[in-house]
């Protein structure tokens, strides 16, 4: 029996391309149409299910696969023709790998998985502008810093400068496990200035969340990163906090405006007075009067 299970789990991974690159494609048989190859018309709903499975599945291969690389995110763009999927990465060289080999079988296995047509996904490696304001960035940095040994605190404070160094406003760097004893705990290193709610939280703060396997158990890592205002929205949003007043330059001396404070006095006008009881009477008969009898009095 051991052995018939043996020679079926060969058969399927010689016949599966897939489970050579990566063990994790292997395990799930592709779906039979997804969103971004479907030539026929479904619902909404099913849509936007597919599209965030398809986000979620492309994102966690490419984690696994281009970590080392500087993995900093991805981002997929749906053509008329075509669907190009942008990969964020620090080392992008790395990425593409030597003369485009990588690159192009990283395009051959997400389109054997997806069950594109030929052609109709390519790849493109993009180098992050910013990698201090990166938190997916500076989270893998972290964690290669601690699966190299380096001890919890100087590694943690190593990536807290960093970051501040680049123009982040804030930096929340939490790493909790067994760090030391057998006792898990929790440590936060905290650098700047951060904000935990309201809205300005969806543009403002970057976050990240990494395992790191040791020896003695897994460790997790959190790294926050509050951007700085960026009226160009290259290193940050664009929008400015809510509560951030600006307080304007004075004017030019040329305008009229009085440097001394004085006092000026102006008419001040006068109310009419009220109109006596009789000549009120006559206002009234005269407006009751026929216009022939009125003109009469007039003449």
């Amino acid at each position: 029996c051991l052995v018939v299970r043996v020679c079926v789990r060969l058969v399927f991974t010689q016949s599966n391309p897939l489970a050579s690159l990566h063990p994790s494609l292997s395990e799930h048989p592709p779906p039979n149409l997804p969103i971004m190859a479907a030539s026929h018309q479904i619902s909404k709903k099913r849509k936007f299910v597919a599209d965030g499975v398809f986000q979620a599945e492309l994102n966690e291969f490419l984690m696994k696969e281009l970590a080392e690389d500087g993995f900093s995110g991805v981002e997929v763009r749906p053509a008329p023709t075509r669907t190009e999927i942008i990969i964020l990465a620090t080392r992008t060289q790395s990425v593409l790998g030597e003369k485009g080999r990588r690159i192009r079988e990283l395009t051959s296995v997400v389109q054997k998985r997806f069950n594109f047509a030929d052609g109709a996904v390519e790849l493109f490696a993009e180098k992050v502008a910013h990698r201090g304001l990166c938190a997916i960035a500076q989270c893998e940095s972290l964690r290669y810093k601690l699966l190299g040994g380096l001890a919890v605190r100087r590694a943690c404070y190593g990536v807290l400068r960093f970051i501040m160094e680049n123009g982040a406003k804030g930096c929340e760097v939490v790493v909790s496990g067994k760090l030391r004893a057998q006792r898990a705990k929790s440590m936060k290193f905290v650098d700047g200035f951060m904000i935990h709610s309201g809205d300005p939280c969806r543009h403002y703060i970057e976050t990240a969340i990494r395992h790191v396997l040791l020896r003695q158990g897994v460790l997790g890592i959190k790294v926050k990163i509050m951007l700085p205002f960026d009226p160009e929205g290259k290193q940050g949003p664009k929008k400015p906090l809510p509560d951030v007043i600006n307080i304007l330059d004075p004017k030019d001396a040329d305008d009229q405006t009085p440097l001394v404070p004085r006092s000026e006095s102006k008419p001040v006008p006068q109310l009419q007075q009220p109109m006596p009881p009789q000549q009120m009477q006559q206002q009234q008969q005269q407006m009751q009067m026929p216009p022939q009898q009125l003109q009469q009095q007039m003449m």
